[in-house]
């Protein structure tokens, strides 16, 4: 899940778990030394059917929300303000899997630029889609894009237009209707 950071705009996390959240820097089940596979092999062998089943579900499940938050974080490039942080679901093997997690980015708008907010904008909508399956919360963070960008785009516009018709900028200062606007 792609979750926003933005002066304009709350936090939009809605993933919300009691789980403990941390770092992606914990090691997967995958990645654990030979010692460490060898007693979770054990302590596998001592689980009932449905207690394995349990763990390989688990197990599935974290592989999956991994490859997810590393899609977002390649794809978002520089305006990544974190990694990804997960939530984790200890198994009945005493392991802890990642069950859900979130990438945080700044989608602020670049102050005076449109075209800078507009390659941002699609930047960040190509980071909300970045994964196979995006969630709700990522075509959430992808429409905000998409509405940043068509935002951006009329502002670009309007300045072009301005910036073309040299007769429109040319107005008369002090008059009252001019103080008052």
């Amino acid at each position: 899940m792609l979750s926003v950071n933005s002066q304009f705009s709350p936090n939009l996390n809605v993933y919300s778990t009691p789980q403990l959240q941390t770092r992606a820097t914990e090691t997967s089940p995958s990645n654990a030394t030979p010692a460490a596979t060898e007693q979770q092999n054990a302590a596998n062998n001592d689980l009932s059917a449905e207690e394995q089943a349990e763990v390989q579900k688990l197990k599935q499940r974290d592989t999956e929300v991994r490859a997810h938050e590393q899609a977002h974080l390649s794809a978002a490039g520089g305006i990544a303000t974190s990694g990804a942080s997960f939530s984790f679901q200890r198994g009945p093997n005493g392991q802890r899997y990642a069950i859900g997690g979130e990438v945080q980015i700044d989608s602020s708008p670049v102050a005076g630029d449109p075209a800078a907010t507009i390659r941002k904008a699609d930047i960040i909508k190509r980071a909300a889609l970045a994964p196979a399956a995006p969630s709700s919360q990522d075509q959430k963070v992808a429409a905000q894009a998409t509405a940043t960008a068509a935002k951006a785009r009329a502002e670009l516009l309007q300045s072009n237009q301005d910036n073309a018709n040299p007769k429109k900028n040319n107005r008369s200062v002090g008059t009252l209707f001019n103080q008052a606007a």
